[in-house]
């Protein structure tokens, strides 16, 4: 390909949804000269195979990657406590704190709540 026909044509991203619910998922990448070709190329290549509820074309250079220290900061957070699985060692927690306290009653007071 020469200089002038790679600036020519664009990368696009071409994502699709099979029923209505359902999530977005990528099916492949294409060059186009523009964003309607781009449209065109992508209903072809799918109307011939499966039939779809829903199809995006992106331009890849306005797809943003999340960068390293975004990540780290998703890394940080922890959410245990909205899974099922934050709740799987409750009763080595108690056992824990009941070695830690003795095993003297503990009083909870709901008036406090």
């Amino acid at each position: 390909m020469s200089q002038d026909q790679s600036t020519f044509y664009e990368e696009y991203e071409v994502f699709s949804r099979k029923k209505d619910g359902m999530p977005l998922e990528h099916r492949f990448s294409l060059l186009a000269p523009n964003a309607e070709m781009a449209l065109i190329l992508a209903k072809e290549n799918f109307f011939r195979r499966e039939p779809i509820a829903d199809l995006w074309v992106v331009k890849r250079s306005n797809i943003r990657k999340m960068t390293q220290e975004e990540r780290l900061a998703f890394g940080r957070l922890d959410k245990a406590y909205r899974e099922t699985k934050g709740y799987a060692d409750l009763v080595a927690r108690w056992r824990a704190f009941k070695e830690k306290n003795g095993d003297q009653e503990v009083e909870i007071d709901d008036a406090g709540i």
